[in-house]
């Protein structure tokens, strides 16, 4: 008969030891420039990418991918799935620029598993955009996409239980096009991020001062609006625009 008392004295006879458990190695990823200090100046600039998880009735996972400009704050993907891998992820990136033309100068990510993959450096070589990778453990320095992540979880996941994944997509994408479109937001001039990134982006094409349309008695000129560091949109000719110190309040706002 062999017990747990009758092992253990055999093992000290013998001389034995129990071998140290190993701390596996993590792998970090490699950043094109130094991410401490790095702020978005313009739109574009700066794509932060973050995972969230959730769950179906059934108990099954739902991961979640977000996308989001730190300039402009738009929410630019939001992919809700089963799973979410590098090719997936690189898939969704893609589709972002072939649907809207825009391509990120940078991306800032953790050091999950699927962001360090050798997929995601290959497409950040081919389209020449560079990484920047926050430091082990600290979520801080990837600080919009985690302040977008815990509204998303306060607002539409937290509070709602998705009978299957066609329904979870299609709320997950009503939500965004909400937030996208509708939510004013302190640092945007009180503006939805959607009409403060198509107000930026005219006023810097053309230079001139364009009119929001907030009704006769309330209108406020594009060059007026503050940037998400509390700077001031840049025009072209490297000027500064003026601020507006006083945004009216209308509705609930996030900050």
């Amino acid at each position: 008969m062999v017990n747990r008392k009758r092992v253990q004295r055999l093992w000290r006879e013998e001389g034995l030891r129990v071998p140290r458990r190993r701390r596996k190695r993590q792998r970090t990823g490699e950043s094109a420039v130094p991410g401490q200090r790095l702020r978005a100046q313009r739109p574009d600039h700066v794509w932060a990418l973050d995972f969230q998880f959730d769950q179906t009735a059934d108990g099954r996972v739902l991961k979640l991918l977000h996308v989001v400009d730190e300039f402009t704050r738009e929410a630019l993907e939001i992919r809700c799935e089963r799973r979410i891998d590098a090719d997936h992820t690189v898939r969704r990136l893609d589709w972002i620029i072939e649907t809207t033309g825009r391509i990120p100068e940078l991306i800032r990510c953790d050091n999950g598993p699927e962001l360090t993959a050798n997929a995601i450096r290959d497409w950040c070589r081919f389209s020449r955009t560079g990484a920047v990778f926050i430091e082990p453990g600290s979520p801080w320095q990837n600080p919009f996409v985690e302040s977008f992540g815990s509204r998303i979880r306060d607002e539409l996941l937290g509070v709602e239980q998705f009978s299957c994944l066609a329904e979870a997509k299609v709320m997950v994408e009503d939500w965004r096009q909400d937030y996208n479109h509708h939510r004013p937001h302190s640092a945007l001039a009180m503006m939805a991020p959607a009409r403060f990134a198509a107000a930026w982006r005219e006023a810097a094409a053309t230079g001139k001062l364009a009119t929001i349309d907030r009704g006769a008695a309330n209108a406020a000129p594009v060059a007026s609006l503050r940037s998400p560091l509390r700077g001031f949109a840049p025009r072209d000719d490297g000027t500064t625009l003026h601020p507006n110190h006083h945004p009216p309040l209308s509705q609930q706002v996030d900050r």
